[in-house]
């Protein structure tokens, strides 16, 4: 996915929270912004908005000296998402379709994502995603959700790569894979993580933290970006990554970092939380995707 100017104000906004969170002063907060204006006089409209993300959050580390400014965010997200895992298993267990609401679970856990809004109120936000007429899990259109696809690969494919998006939702991934390896014993699963802090996306740690490794290989794509940008993953991912029967993308970084840009078919899940992906791909905010391309 390219950027668009209206992808700029946000590039900003951004900034300014991730530099607030490290308790920057007024001062450094400035630095940060300064810089960012800097950089888009050269950034090119053509590249993926995590390229941008990922000076961003880089910038704010050098600037402040905070290796990883969402840390304790990050293990709030995990412990709170734990927290509702035996009830999300009840749910599934109880589904007419478990592999479809386990879908529509790790899409509708997305939500956690201090990136766009760190100030989100995930209590309330999980009691609307189990709520019955929950707004949040909608899939009206067969041209954002394409699960009959999703169930023909899944089918077929050997070995699955999982691209992870932010902690905490890790939680609601794991319900995924579960739920894939209890259809599937034989499958063979490798869930991606972010090789260093990036906002709030998950790291090995996190993964280990919410379970993940007792169902799926945890790796690193080598990628600092919160978005898998390709040109920069290590060797060793993008082997796995080329080789792979089926990769499953979760979030909205990794569809702005991957979509038309990948050279091999993917599964993209996230919930729309951006007018611009909105304008781009034809649903509405809130929508969860399902989008194989």
């Amino acid at each position: 996915m390219k950027t668009y100017l209206d992808c700029i104000p946000c590039f900003f906004k951004q900034a300014l929270d991730a530099a607030r969170l490290a308790k920057a002063s007024e001062a450094v907060q400035r630095e940060v912004l300064i810089s960012l204006s800097k950089e888009l006089e050269r950034f090119s409209l053509d590249s993926c908005p995590p390229q941008m993300g990922k000076f961003i959050y880089n910038k704010v580390r050098e600037i402040t000296k905070k290796r990883d400014p969402y840390k304790e965010i990050k293990e709030k997200s995990n412990k709170l998402a734990l927290s509702f895992y035996p009830k999300l298993k009840d749910k599934v267990k109880n589904a007419k379709d478990p592999l479809l609401f386990s879908l529509e679970l790790a899409i509708a856990g997305n939500i956690i994502d201090y990136g766009v809004k760190h100030s989100l109120d995930v209590d309330r936000e999980i009691d609307n995603i189990l709520a019955e007429e929950s707004e949040a899990i909608r899939h009206e259109s067969k041209a954002i959700f394409n699960y009959p696809e999703f169930k023909k690969e899944l089918k077929q494919a050997k070995c699955i790569i999982y691209l992870g998006d932010n902690a905490g939702e890790i939680v609601f991934d794991r319900i995924l894979i579960e739920q894939i390896k209890e259809k599937y014993p034989k499958k063979d699963i490798i869930y991606v993580v972010k090789e260093k802090p990036i906002i709030n996306d998950a790291l090995a740690e996190d993964a280990y933290m919410c379970g993940i490794d007792s169902h799926a290989e945890i790796i690193s794509s080598g990628c600092d970006s919160p978005g898998t940008i390709l040109s920069i993953c290590s060797k060793d991912f993008l082997k796995k990554f080329k080789l792979a029967d089926m990769v499953i993308s979760k979030g909205q970084g990794n569809f702005e970092a991957l979509y038309k840009k990948s050279k091999r078919p993917v599964f993209f899940l996230f919930m729309a939380k951006c007018p611009v992906v909105t304008k781009d791909i034809g649903c509405k905010i809130k929508d969860i995707i399902l989008l194989y391309g």
